[in-house]
């Protein structure tokens, strides 16, 4: 059974903490799992810099490249970041929305989409982060790009174990309800979407006061 996991969120919001928990705890379980690094963060080590515009379209098409390749090796791909990321930070960064006519398409490749919520503190990390004031409108960005295109998302959230096991509720059901319909001979792409996930705060109201 094979199975790609997107993992989406704006800065500091614990993505590459959770894709490896989430493959540690899969690969724990016997499943054949691999985190798909993002490449963004390579590039911006090897050149000391963040990426120019003309540069984001070869990132974006790296991260699907990478992708792809992991899903040939492994059954469960979890991706930390899809091109669909810099789509939104060339939008965001450059006012450049022209990334989304290939950046949507690839990610919708993918069988399952994690936000992660905006719910973990900011914490600053070298060249790739520009401060807690652009987490609420690229977030935004995000849900919006992925509302208008119709991929449904679900929405992660809590520190730890709690967000390990936020996302792990979201894969265990989507494997589970992809072997039913294997059974059943069904070709149907699996979808959940929490009611609430296109309320940019409803995971911060799940949290304790």
């Amino acid at each position: 059974m094979k199975l790609a996991v997107a993992l989406l969120g704006a800065e500091s919001t614990g993505k590459s903490d959770l894709a490896a928990a989430l493959v540690a705890a899969l690969t724990a379980e016997g499943r054949s799992a691999v985190v798909v690094s993002e490449y963004l963060r390579e590039f911006c080590d090897a050149h000391g810099r963040t990426p120019l515009q003309t540069e984001q379209a070869r990132i974006a098409q790296v991260q699907t490249q990478r992708i792809e390749q992991a899903a040939e090796a492994f059954d469960i791909v979890v991706a930390d970041t899809t091109a669909l990321m810099t789509a939104v930070y060339s939008d965001f960064v450059f006012a450049d929305n022209s990334l989304y006519a290939s950046a949507l398409p690839a990610h919708q490749a993918c069988d399952i989409t994690l936000l992660s919520a905006l719910d973990l503190p900011w914490q600053a990390d070298g060249l790739q982060r520009d401060g807690p004031h652009v987490r609420e409108p690229v977030d935004a960005l995000l849900r919006s790009a992925l509302t208008n295109a119709g991929i449904n998302y679900s929405v992660v959230f809590g520190s730890g174990p709690a967000r390990l096991e936020s996302a792990l509720k979201v894969v265990h059901r989507a494997l589970s309800d992809s072997l039913a319909k294997e059974h059943e001979g069904s070709t149907a792409k699996w979808h959940w979407r929490c009611e609430r996930c296109g309320d940019s705060s409803c995971e911060r109201l799940k949290l304790p006061r």
